[in-house]
């Protein structure tokens, strides 16, 4: 042992008490290097059972190829069929596409002696979807128009008179409920609307209207027209409140408070255009807004 120390303090150069404490500490060393490699060699050495993980698997690989068999078989489209919508039951309808919800409208509309006179009637059903309607057309067994009515005096037909045209500004509700593919409720949110905005100064305004799908709204452009020179309803730019701009479709809350502070800080508007002062603003807006807007004295 005295040659070993002797040794290292020929070696490394150390004191006595280094020497000691080194020869101390080198035992511990390889102790802490050798330990971990060592029981993992001698105690967690030991085949595992794969068993459970095994049996897992091979139902998840089952289920997959049960889907790949379901999804390798394409849904076949229902077939589509004549049908007389007053005498279909509830699961002919069913299968022609319509919601349960909608062929149980079906029937009691039916049973409250209600008749679906010509094709068109169908739209009449709220919650009827327009793109449903258009995939069922050819097949619903009724006709696109009413007969014409026979004239007791002569032996002849009065020939259906063409839909005349109206003013959308005009028209009530009963009028826009006649257009296909516009019911009660939609009749109600074109007129809410025409009146938030003052009128409709343009056709394609009706694009606007929550709800209003492109087919019910061509058929409304065909139908309808706006009156030349119409004037809309305009608010007074200087004296209008900002609650009462805010209101407007085409203002909403933010631009009225600029507005308002921008009457605040710099007075009266002098013109229309100098609205286009607010940063907010931006061209398309401005002219949108404008001719609902006036400098009354």
């Amino acid at each position: 042992m005295k040659r070993i120390r002797s040794w290292v303090r020929a070696f490394f150069g150390f004191s006595r008490n280094e020497t000691n404490a080194f020869l101390l500490l080198l035992p511990l060393m390889f102790l802490i290097v050798f330990i971990v490699p060592t029981y993992k060699a001698f105690f967690t050495h030991q085949e595992k059972d794969f068993t459970d993980e095994r049996a897992k698997l091979d139902s998840l690989v089952a289920n997959w190829r049960e889907l790949d068999r379901k999804d390798s078989v394409p849904d076949l489209p229902r077939p589509l069929f004549a049908f007389d919508p007053n005498k279909a039951s509830k699961e002919k309808l069913i299968d022609l596409g319509f919601a349960a919800t909608l062929a149980n409208r079906v029937e009691n509309y039916r049973s409250k002696g209600g008749k679906f006179l010509i094709k068109s009637d169908l739209m009449k059903l709220y919650g009827m979807d327009t793109a449903l309607y258009s995939k069922l057309y050819t097949w619903i067994a009724l006709p696109i128009e009413k007969p014409s009515i026979k004239r007791e005096s002569k032996n002849e037909f009065v020939p259906k008179l063409a839909a005349e045209k109206f003013d959308l500004n005009q028209a009530d509700s009963a009028r826009l409920i006649s257009v296909y593919g516009i019911g009660s409720k939609l009749s109600a949110r074109i007129l809410k609307y025409r009146d938030k905005l003052g009128g409709f100064i343009s056709l394609e305004q009706l694009n606007e209207v929550y709800g209003l799908d492109t087919i019910a709204a061509s058929e409304l452009k065909r139908k309808a027209y706006i009156q030349e020179n119409f004037q809309p309803k305009a608010f007074d730019l200087n004296t209008a409140a900002e609650k009462e701009l805010a209101a407007h479709p085409y203002i909403k809350y933010t631009l009225a408070k600029a507005i308002a502070s921008y009457r605040f800080q710099h007075g009266s508007f002098k013109s229309i255009d100098e609205l286009k002062q607010i940063a907010i603003l931006d061209e398309p807006s401005f002219k949108k807004i404008k001719p609902y807007l006036s400098l009354n004295p």
